[in-house]
């Protein structure tokens, strides 16, 4: 088990290292961020002496390199559009609000998602399946935008019932959180229903049930307990897929998170913020790839045997 933790470790500083290169490379191509710092009123002199302030006139590896060290440090630079504030601190003043999102919209998606899998398992063939692959489907298909829009159309300007933007006590949460996490639901409504119809088939089940065991005790007892291994394998990947994909949302509910962050950042060109917040989701997407790979091995024993 140590020699797998210490081969995904590797795995996980080559990936952070080639996330960095990439970053680098794509900031330096969507604008100049002199242009955006230098008055109407500068001087060629002002703009050669802020490129040179900047290290903008090294060659680009140096450039990267610098870049590298100053990141192993913990310096990413400063906000060229944000009063030159620190980018890191930036960045992980505004990750609170985004990790809060995320938690509360992957925990309704997981409950939501799993009472709707068994219910189409368990149902299957039936107008109750037949809904539930319904919703499954119209989730996967609804842009965030669009439907971040009509639920705020509906429930905060028809109705009234929530706030339309902001961060503030609960009802802020739910708007932001059921558009954020639906098309995970759909994700883990589709694998969970899966799942359970594979295990209800499977021998062991069969089994259970010739010795006379009631129908929900095979369900809940037998069949769901091995379903539930796929979605522990991809709840990592839907975590970080839910701060990743937070830009839309959090642009749409104006919510103070890193996924808006980068909206404006890239927008304004901010190349500092830009890495930084790119790089903090990149460690989070590999660290929660890593926690679900330590889980797997703690839950499913063929994998311990392998590793």
């Amino acid at each position: 088990m140590l020699k797998h933790l210490a081969g995904r470790l590797a795995e996980a500083l080559v990936a952070l290292l080639l996330m960095s290169l990439v970053i680098f490379l794509l900031s330096r191509v969507i604008g100049d961020p002199v242009a955006l710092l230098l008055s109407d009123s500068a001087t060629e002199a002002d703009r050669q002496m802020l490129i040179a302030q900047l290290g903008l006139d090294q060659p680009g590896w140096r450039q990267y390199l610098t870049f590298l060290g100053n990141a192993l440090q913990g310096d990413f630079g400063q906000s060229v559009t944000a009063g030159r504030e620190d980018a890191l601190h930036l960045v992980l003043s505004r990750l609170p609000a985004s990790l809060s999102l995320a938690g509360i919209a992957l925990l309704f998606t997981l409950v939501v998602g799993i009472l709707l899998g068994v219910l189409a398992a368990v149902t299957r063939g039936t107008v109750a399946d037949l809904a539930v692959r319904l919703l499954a489907l119209l989730g996967q298909s609804a842009p965030s935008f669009w439907l971040g829009i009509m639920l705020i159309y509906l429930f905060a300007v028809k109705l009234g019932w929530l706030p339309t933007s902001g961060l503030g006590g609960a009802v802020y949460y739910v708007l932001p959180a059921l558009t954020l996490g639906l098309f995970t639901l759909a994700a883990i409504t589709r694998l969970v229903r899966a799942s359970m119809l594979e295990a209800l088939g499977s021998e062991y089940v069969k089994l259970a049930r010739i010795k006379g065991v009631s129908e929900w005790a095979v369900v809940l007892r037998h069949a769901l307990g091995n379903s539930l291994i796929p979605v522990v394998t991809f709840m990592g990947t839907f975590f970080a897929t839910m701060i990743t994909g937070a830009v839309v949302v959090e642009t749409v509910f104006a919510w103070p998170g890193i996924g808006r962050l980068a909206y404006e950042s890239i927008m304004a060109r901010d190349f500092p913020v830009i890495q930084t917040v790119v790089l903090v989701i990149t460690a989070f997407f590999i660290l929660a790839n890593l926690i679900v790979d330590l889980l797997y091995l703690a839950i499913d024993p063929r994998m311990r045997a392998r590793s």
